[in-house]
């Protein structure tokens, strides 16, 4: 188990949206608001953790030919559990998620492939994995939150902040209203995308060309 290098993939360069470019879905639908990108996130990153955790305790005890289909049952399993408490205790952010919240399970066995990590590695290792690909979910969710909230509304922290009502940065009357719209999920999406791309590609570019002057 490498602590270190699981948060660095987790976080930014295996990201499970920004990267891989899985569970795009609910990154487009529900990240109108910070509450609903955290509160998805949350969801997200407790079925990874709580499923990678038995599916890697149970590996062992079952046969290699319903481990796609056990980690499919387990992962719906916890799903439909988390849906329920959100339901129980914060309608008001379940009814935000909407239909995402039912579906949270497919999000989540995209997410974890279907368990192989979990199978092939030991119950902390798996663990750790878990949660730091729903870290690395939730940041993706939190950026794109923040920034069609900020450019779509003008404001910051709605449903958390000053009573739920966020904090008003400048009038809404001046902001671009299209990003909180399907297309603002698209543009805040990929400026995000675009960012952590960015960031990962730019130590290669130095690498590429400290070695070009050696070769010289």
């Amino acid at each position: 188990m490498n602590i270190g290098k699981q948060c660095k993939e987790g976080l930014f360069t295996r990201n499970p949206a920004a990267v891989r470019l899985l569970g795009l879905c609910a990154a487009l639908a529900v990240t109108t608001s910070l509450l609903n990108g955290l509160g998805m996130g949350f969801c997200v990153l407790t079925v990874l953790l709580l499923s990678n955790l038995l599916l890697s305790a149970l590996g062992p005890y079952l046969p290699k030919q319903i481990h796609t289909v056990s980690a499919v049952v387990v992962t719906a399993t916890l799903s439909g559990i988390v849906d329920l408490l959100v339901q129980a205790f914060f309608p008001a952010l379940a009814g935000d998620l909407g239909l995402y919240l039912p579906l949270l399970a497919v999000t989540c066995v995209l997410l974890n492939g279907g368990g192989a990590y979990a199978y092939e590695n030991s119950v902390p290792a798996s663990v750790v994995e878990g949660l730091f690909q729903g870290l690395g979910y939730t940041l993706v969710l939190v950026l794109v939150s923040v920034l069609r909230e900020f450019l779509g509304k003008g404001s910051f922290g709605e449903g958390i902040l000053n009573g739920g009502r966020g904090v008003q940065i400048f009038p809404a009357r001046f902001a671009a209203g299209g990003m909180v719209l399907p297309v603002g999920a698209f543009l805040a999406l990929a400026c995000v995308i675009a960012a952590i791309q960015s960031a990962l590609n730019k130590p290669h570019k130095g690498k590429k060309k400290k070695e070009g002057v050696a070769g010289k």
